[in-house]
């Protein structure tokens, strides 16, 4: 009879192969385990010390808690997500030193917690399956483990140089007083039922956003810190996935980011500024919210016996919805931007804001060309005219110039502007 770690590997193979009868006859195998006593025991520990080196691998390659989890939830659904939990949770255990804070945050996130040494047994019993039901879960998701390709390295991995010194993307004073004003807006533009309102919350939020990202680059500029730009991920998973990449993009450049959108991954990576790539994960949560919230107004106020497919249109509102709000965001922030500048001229007799946010601006653009040399562009296309008007309509009944300065310009029906960057 096989031991333990070649059932497990008989069956992993035929899981990757194409002959399903054969697969569940390793199956089989596997619930018959090595006729010894403690058969179950046995094969339980053999998939569990197979996925945590598995996913002790992913680390190098550049994966994270929060990218594993997010994966295992697209491809496998949650209650294998749930298992990879546990299993990172097991794995951080026997993981080398050092290990960050931000790393030991992700997994707090996910609450990935072991509380016993029976790991596979526990999760069991948590989801209510039987042992087939079961073994076949955790063979689905250790193949799908090993089978991740590498990604972008965005932050030293643990027990690695730097990971512990290395300043975490998205830490510049992510707990200060502005962010919480930033936060306090956002949330009362996602409950309000009236949409210039709405869009007046969220570009308050922008311009403040605007002038914390000009004061930390100040700041870095005359202290000659060594920070450098980094990444997040942010999931823009299906429905509607090139939608959401593209309302990334759009807050991102509002916001001297850069995006490459992964669409088979369902994720996108946004390089920037630590300050930058808070603004930024913080807008992008909200405005999904409100768009969302807005196609939703949007479908009930189509014209009666209209023919067209909810989901075309749907995808033309969400389309025309992120370019018209990125046109917004942009104007917030260059209001800022200028305002700021003239300040800086006037208190050190020249101008000193522009030079810094160029120098930048060239350091994230030289990080995006070092992690993607290959992207390439994916052209949007509008289906539905009536989806797209009424999408820039919802992004535009209110001024983003919250000083009533400015008119922002409309975006025509059909678009120009670079489309998000793939992979």
């Amino acid at each position: 009879m096989p031991d333990a770690d070649e059932l497990v590997a008989n069956a992993l193979a035929a899981v990757r192969g194409t002959d399903v009868r054969q697969a569940e006859r390793q199956l089989d195998q596997l619930m018959v385990g090595t006729g010894a006593a403690d058969a179950a025991t046995a094969v339980d520990a053999a998939l569990l010390d197979r996925l945590v080196r598995g996913l002790s691998r992913l680390w190098p390659r550049g994966w994270q808690p929060a990218d594993v989890d997010r994966i295992a939830n697209r491809r496998l659904g949650s209650r294998a997500a749930r298992l990879v939990r546990a299993a990172m949770a097991a794995q951080r255990r026997t993981q080398a030193e050092p290990v960050p804070a931000w790393w030991d945050d992700q997994l707090r996130a996910l609450t990935a917690d072991v509380r016993d040494d029976d790991v596979l047994a526990s999760w069991t019993i948590a989801e209510g399956l039987d042992r087939a039901d079961a073994l076949r879960t955790a063979v689905d998701t250790l193949a799908l483990v090993e089978s991740l390709p590498p990604i972008a390295v965005l932050r030293p991995p643990p027990g690695t140089t730097g990971a512990v010194t290395a300043r975490p993307a998205g830490a510049a004073r992510s707990g200060s007083p502005m962010l919480d004003r930033v936060r306090a807006l956002l949330a009362k533009a996602e409950s309000t039922t009236f949409p210039a309102e709405a869009e007046a919350l969220t570009a308050k939020a922008q311009e403040l956003i605007a002038r914390h990202s000009i004061d930390e680059a100040l700041l870095a500029a005359g202290a000659e810190r060594g920070d450098q730009p980094g990444g997040v991920r942010l999931s823009t998973d299906s429905p509607y996935a090139g939608a959401k990449a593209l309302l990334v993009q759009e807050v991102a450049a509002a916001n001297r980011c850069e995006a490459v959108w992964s669409d088979d991954l369902g994720f996108t990576t946004v390089l920037g500024w630590p300050a930058d790539l808070v603004a930024v994960e913080l807008l992008y949560t909200s405005l999904l919210v409100q768009a969302t919230a807005a196609m939703l107004r949007g479908r009930a106020e189509r014209r009666s016996g209209s023919g067209r497919r909810t989901k075309v249109w749907d995808e033309s509102f969400l389309n025309a919805f992120a370019l018209r709000i990125g046109e917004r965001l942009r104007t917030a922030t260059e209001a800022a931007t200028d305002a700021a500048d003239r300040a800086a001229a006037e208190t050190a007799g020249a101008e000193r804001l522009l030079p810094v946010l160029a120098a930048r601006g060239e350091a994230v653009r030289e990080r995006l060309d070092t992690l993607f040399p290959g992207v390439t562009r994916h052209r949007l296309s509008v289906r539905d005219a009536e989806g797209w008007s009424s999408g820039t309509s919802a992004a535009d009944r209110a001024s983003l110039d919250v000083s009533g300065r400015r008119k922002p310009r409309q975006v025509p029906g059909g678009s120009d502007r670079r489309p998000p960057e793939r992979r």
